[in-house]
Order: C-alpha cells, then structure tokens, then sequence
C-alpha cells in the first residue's frame, strides 16, 4: 500500500503552521511514534522553511509543495520550491570551527542528522526526507 497526500502553500513564514498542522495528521493517521514525529516535525518544517526563505525568496507568488509518501517501510516527505536551487554538494560543513559561529547552515545538516535518508534533486529544488518506520 502506497498513500500519498500532498499540498503547496504559498510562500510565507506563517504558513509553517499548516505543514504542522500537516504532520500532525500524518501522526495520527499513520499512529507514528513520538520520536519518528519529533524528527519530522523538526526536519520537514525546516526543510520548507528553507524553500520559502532560500528557495523561492519568500515570494508569495512562488508556492512550496510538500507530498508525503507512506510505503511499507518508509514514510517520505518530498519538499519542492519555484527557486533557483542550490549547490547542495558544496555545503559548509557547520561543525568546522571557522563555520561554528555563522548563524545560518545547519539547516540541512539538521536534517541529515534527524532523517534516517536525504536526498536533494532537480538542482536542490526538490529534497527528498526519508523516516524508517520500524
């Protein structure tokens, strides 16, 4: 069984609370641990914010569409921007000391620390959150 839901929003810091509200129905729907929905909540929410502010500018004409997948094992999240996309190969590694201090590029890294897979296409316009069920 495969279920697939998805939505876009326009791109504005407020709309983070409909992808809450988003996952929220994924937990109870899918009856997700509290740990797996810890880890979504906090790497999806960040991986559209980064679509809004980076991806598409904060340009509210621009949407982000968010689609969550459920497979047998696995329950991914794919998050799309309307953005230029990014050189995701190149990212400054945030534990360096010289990057220790900046105050943005921890993002991904967050997200790679907190999704058991992540994967970006299409020129960093498309990541690709990948969560093990069991």
């Amino acid at each position: 069984m495969i279920d697939n839901i998805q939505i876009q929003i326009p791109s504005l810091p407020e709309n983070i609370r409909i992808v809450e509200s988003f996952i929220d129905n994924a937990k109870d729907q899918y009856n997700l641990d509290d740990d797996i929905y810890g880890n979504i909540m906090i790497a999806v929410t960040e991986s559209v914010n980064n679509a809004i502010v980076h991806g598409n500018q904060s340009d509210s004409k621009k949407n982000v569409h968010l689609q969550l997948a459920l497979e047998k094992t696995l329950i991914k999240f794919t998050i799309k921007d309307e953005g230029a996309g990014f050189d995701y190969n190149n990212l400054p590694d945030p534990t360096l000391p010289e990057n220790i201090s900046k105050p943005g590029g921890r993002g991904i890294f967050l997200m790679k620390n907190l999704c058991d897979e992540v994967s970006f296409k299409n020129e960093g316009r498309i990541a690709e959150l990948s969560f093990y069920l069991s």
